[in-house]
């Protein structure tokens, strides 16, 4: 049995339209202009336990709206979901000590306290036996290697030292489910990594079910074996990394490394598009169906040293699917004017 199930999930929001000018500020007072927002389009997931599953997509996406209705912070205009057999806005105490919400925007810590002020709180929120809450802390401590830190107060810890101490505070009560919505948001590269072996580290050691939105493609190489893309509300993609070239990108990139005394070629550009231009290294980038034709043709043409043929950069071919659904978006949806309706 799945540990999260979604069937029809869908949270709407109506927006308040302000509009310029004097005039329009007094009238909006008395009758007012509003837009509803389709934050999540009725979907449809499930999760087994001890997986972790990337949740992608672009701002405003629903990424961040799904995650708070799994945790019961919002409730939903309609759908059903679980998670471990508990509906989330049910809010029940037994759902609440059964998983953690980590959001890297939002602290949880108190702002002006030694880190270990908090963990002694979440303590007795949680009603953690104290052998149990001194064992998790300090195995989390030393796995993230944090020993030092925690007297010193949380406002004077770097952005990375505060994420390890965030996840510390919600790891403590030793979840079964943990949503992470962009835990390495504004860390430098050496933070990243770190925090990125952590938790691939506990979760193959404790079979957490994690459930991870990022836009950063290297954590989703890292630690995700399944991704999931939505975007307009709605879920594109449910599978592998892998297979999101494949579905989604129509083209590929050839890499050619000519002779160092040999004349540049002319008229590269007709096999395709010309993205670096280096002699005697060129990179060309053209359609899938193309690239067999193309290397024969250049290889008979050409003395070429080395040849590569890649997959253009997942990075890219994300942002292709987001354009198109942006598109089918505007396509589908009314205007901004014709979706404004007065309230009085």
């Amino acid at each position: 049995m799945p540990i999260i199930e979604i069937a029809g999930l869908a949270k709407s929001y109506q927006i308040y339209q302000k509009q310029e000018g004097l005039l329009a500020s007094v009238r909006g007072l008395f009758r007012r202009q509003h837009r509803m927002v389709e934050a999540v389009r009725g979907i449809d997931l499930q999760v087994e336990q001890g997986e972790f599953v990337a949740f992608l997509g672009p701002n405003g996406a629903g990424k961040t709206t799904t995650l708070k209705l799994l945790s019961g912070v919002i409730t939903p205009s309609g759908g059903a979901a679980t998670v471990m057999g508990h509906v989330p806005w049910k809010r029940e105490n037994a759902y609440r000590r059964r998983f953690a919400l980590v959001m890297g925007q939002k602290n949880q810590l108190w702002w002006d306290l030694p880190a270990q002020e908090s963990f002694r709180l979440h303590q007795q929120i949680y009603r953690i036996e104290p052998q149990r809450f001194d064992r998790t802390r300090d195995e989390l401590v030393e796995l993230l290697q944090v020993s030092t830190l925690l007297k010193q107060p949380v406002r004077e810890l770097s952005l990375g030292e505060r994420m390890k101490m965030e996840l510390i505070a919600a790891l403590l009560h030793s979840p079964e489910v943990l949503f992470l919505d962009e835990p390495t948001i504004g860390l430098d590269v050496i933070a990243q990594h770190n925090i990125q072996t952590f938790l691939r580290h506990y979760q193959q050691l404790r079979r957490i079910t994690i459930l991870l939105t990022s836009h950063y493609m290297k954590d989703v190489a890292a630690l995700c074996k399944r991704v999931v893309i939505i975007a307009q509300g709605q879920i594109m993609y449910d599978g592998s990394l892998a297979g999101i070239v494949d579905r989604f990108s129509n083209h590929k990139v050839i890499s050619l490394q000519f002779p160092a005394n040999a004349e540049p070629p002319a008229a590269l550009d007709r096999y395709g598009e010309v993205l670096e231009d280096h002699f005697p290294r060129v990179k060309l980038r053209l359609g899938r169906r193309a690239v067999p034709e193309a290397l024969a043709d250049l290889l008979a043409r050409f003395t070429i040293e080395d040849v590569s043929v890649e997959d253009p950069p997942l990075e890219e071919v994300i942002a292709e699917m987001f354009s198109l659904a942006d598109e089918q978006a505007a396509n589908r949806e009314p205007s901004v004017a014709n979706g404004l309706r007065a309230v009085p």
